[in-house]
């Protein structure tokens, strides 16, 4: 499965996670009615958590684990309280009483009011005292750690099936006494999630703590557009992974989903170019051989020529460091508002690549997967609605005509 990598600030607060099986990211309050980046971003990785996808803390340059994300109720994510996704500040005796996770328990609520969101784990075997150091992990399987590399100035990362191997292998290798021998505040933390997920269940089982993404999309919402990107990626994210029947149908259903994955050679954070859109596919009933990959390039308003040549180096950076060099494996969409005169065109003409298939005999084939699709935001139904742009209907696109 997928694994996640919580950034944590304290060994009291390894042990609550570790023990409860409960986590919530540390929210900056919304500034004048509007989410940071940040925050659609946060939403966004909690949109695509799937029960069994495994679950690592990281601080003070070590790496512990292992948990699996789990279901209580209907879901692993919630609202820590109903409103959650919504972009207004919450004074904490206002919502002390209706929270999932509330950590401090203290008088002003101290950093309780600002956990919108949360996620139910257990461990898998266990949650191992014993931390694995960063430069360890990294040098245990230099290939298969791509994430891990970029993580910085952010509350948790996503990462690949793959990449959730290499975590999952060096931490049961240095911790197989663990495994043989459990020691309970030794070796391994307690286990008190089940006493705490039932807890939790009482309160979800009513509905109002189902995550919400109208709430975000609408306080960000301009007509029929959006005004950050980050907010569209969130949407179009929460969609496939809710199974929205439109969306699938435009993008196509995908097993693995999540976004701003590096696409680049590794240099200085802020400089590496990332995936707003990345997933991929199994083989139906040969998990975990995957059959196709999914890139995707987000706009909020205009996209051209400059827009399809980025899409194109990042179909080319799957294909080598993904497809193992099979383009026909690759789906690849740009989405955007409107589309300059021309860009579809331009797709027909340049967006394309041969390339060989098998080797005796030799065979030529040409890779044509680049679709662009128009969105608008439909605010009566809190969704991102995608339609495909053809040749005769780009030169004719407006905002207000779709």
């Amino acid at each position: 499965m997928a694994g996640y990598l919580f950034t944590l600030d304290s060994i009291d607060s390894l042990h609550q996670c570790a023990e409860n099986g409960v986590y919530g990211t540390f929210i900056q309050e919304p500034h004048h009615g509007n989410w940071s980046g940040a925050a659609e971003g946060t939403f966004a990785d909690y949109a695509t958590m799937t029960p069994g996808d495994n679950v690592y803390f990281f601080i003070d340059r070590r790496i512990y684990g292992i948990g699996e994300l789990v279901r209580v109720g209907p879901s692993c994510r919630y609202e820590n309280f109903p409103g959650a996704s919504s972009p207004i500040a919450v004074d904490y005796p206002e919502a002390r009483d209706r929270m999932l996770n509330d950590e401090l328990r203290v008088p002003d609520g101290g950093r309780a009011r600002l956990q919108r969101w949360v996620c139910t784990f257990k461990p898998s075997p266990h949650f191992f005292t014993q931390g694995v150091d960063m430069d360890d992990a990294l040098s245990s399987n230099p290939a298969a750690f791509r994430m891990l590399r970029a993580i910085w100035k952010l509350s948790f990362i996503k990462f690949s099936d793959e990449e959730n191997q290499a975590f999952r292998d060096v931490l049961l290798r240095a911790n197989q006494s663990a495994i043989r021998e459990p020691r309970v505040h030794v070796s391994v933390f307690e286990d008190a999630s089940a006493a705490a997920h039932g807890r939790l269940f009482e309160k979800v089982s009513a509905g109002r703590h189902d995550l919400q993404v109208e709430p975000m999309l609408n306080a960000c919402s301009e007509g029929k557009a959006l005004r950050h990107e980050m907010a569209l990626e969130a949407g179009i994210l929460f969609q496939l992974a809710s199974g929205d029947p439109e969306l699938t149908a435009a993008l196509g259903h995908w097993d693995y989903l999540s976004h701003q994955v590096v696409a680049s050679p590794f240099k200085p954070i802020d400089y590496m170019d990332k995936m707003d859109l990345f997933g991929y596919s199994f083989i139906p009933g040969h998990h975990p051989t995957i059959s196709r990959f999914l890139v995707g390039e987000l706009k909020r308003e205009v996209a051209g020529i400059a827009e399809v040549e980025q899409t194109m180096r990042y179909v080319d950076w799957v294909k080598d460091e993904y497809a193992h060099g099979d383009y026909a494996a690759i789906r690849a969409y740009l989405v955007a508002r409107t589309f300059s005169p021309g860009t579809s065109d331009y797709v027909a003409e340049f967006a394309r690549r041969m390339y060989t298939v098998q080797r005796r005999p030799a065979r030529s084939e040409e890779w044509t997967s680049l679709r662009l699709l128009q969105y608008r935001y439909d605010f009566g139904t809190g969704r991102i609605v995608l339609r495909p742009v053809t040749i005769e209907s780009v030169t004719s696109i407006s905002v207000s005509g779709v």
